[in-house]
């Protein structure tokens, strides 16, 4: 399967979500090019082409290979990195045959299982890179051409509706659907038997207690910080609060090594570590997609999946997803 370890920086995604750096990394991987050959083939200034090419050098994706002195001027040649071909999914020739969804967001265990059947089926030469950076983030890439899809579950906290809210923000003037995942358990994760007798939010405060927290941007990490602020704790208060994961996989074999004694997390993330869990909340769980995207015929299979009972059947397998409601459509 292709997922978030083959793509080592978040940062790189922003970096190649400008076209013309694309272009120029492309270039660079069929063969070496001096910054006036690429500015010729471009069509661009050198200053321009110049700003770009420190920005792919600083990220690791192009490298300075050689120089020559032609009539007393310098001339620095650069080519793609072996790094940049970790890359090689976002970057093929147009007309290529190959389909890569680029899913970024919230991260979650059933779109790692359907990433995978999609990969070990080859449905339509169809592939899922999936990039575990946070809902809020995922929607920001969306909005940026970054990614495809994005998967997220912000709750607002004035309306009491997930995401829709966020979407409308972000995309005033794009039609933007909603494909509802699931309906899924959140709470707290412990160790087995729940030997310091957690209860709720509030044991957070007890000076013996430790947290391993999610990210900033991710749809629980929101959900908790309004849940505490309503509650009138500070995070200073709560021991750990300050260390972070991407992922409730992670939360969860934090918890299993002993390093913390509990975080939010799914109830799949503890059924699958062996840990207690304590439910907490229900959250609906949403792929978000511009219309063209959910129209593109090659990205049906993907699509198409989600609305099957095998992928019903998936979810129900992992523990803590309600499928009731998985493949409704919503428009933002």
């Amino acid at each position: 399967m292709k997922n978030l370890q083959r793509i080592q920086s978040y940062e790189h995604l922003k970096i190649l979500s400008d076209s013309r750096r694309l272009t120029i990394l492309r270039l660079l991987m069929s063969r070496q090019a001096t910054l006036s050959q690429l500015g010729e083939i471009l069509n661009e200034q050198p200053s321009q082409i110049r700003y770009h090419l420190k920005l792919l050098e600083s990220a690791g994706l192009v490298e300075l290979v050689d120089t020559h002195v032609v009539r007393g001027f310098v001339e620095k040649y650069y080519r793609a990195t072996a790094h940049a071909f970790t890359f090689h999914e976002l970057i093929l020739p147009a007309g290529s045959d190959q389909e890569t969804v680029v899913l970024v967001g919230s991260h979650d265990l059933a779109l790692d299982m359907l990433a995978n059947h999609l990969h070990q089926q080859k449905f339509g030469n169809l592939d899922i890179l999936l990039l575990a950076v946070g809902s809020l983030e995922g929607l920001i890439a969306l909005r940026q051409g970054i990614a495809q899809v994005a998967s997220c579950h912000l709750l607002d906290a004035e309306s009491g509706e997930y995401n829709l809210p966020y979407i409308r923000h972000l995309f005033p003037d794009r039609p933007v659907g909603l494909v509802t995942m699931a309906y899924r358990q959140q709470g707290l994760l412990v160790a087995p038997g729940n030997p310091l007798g957690i209860r709720s939010l509030e044991d957070l405060v007890r000076p013996e207690v430790t947290i391993i927290n999610r990210n900033r941007g991710s749809g629980t990490r929101l959900w908790l910080d309004n849940q505490l602020a309503e509650l009138g704790i500070s995070p200073e208060n709560v021991q750990g609060y300050g260390r972070e994961v991407n992922t409730h996989t992670a939360v969860a074999e934090m918890i299993s090594a002993g390093k913390a004694d509990l975080g939010l997390g799914l109830q799949a993330a503890a059924r699958g570590a062996g840990l207690d869990f304590i439910p907490l909340f229900q959250e609906r769980f949403d792929l978000v997609a511009p219309q063209e995207q959910l129209g593109n015929h090659r990205l049906q299979p993907f699509f198409d999946y989600i609305q099957s009972r095998g992928f019903r059947n998936l979810l129900e397998s992992l523990g803590g997803y309600d499928t009731l409601h998985t493949g409704d459509h919503l428009t933002a």
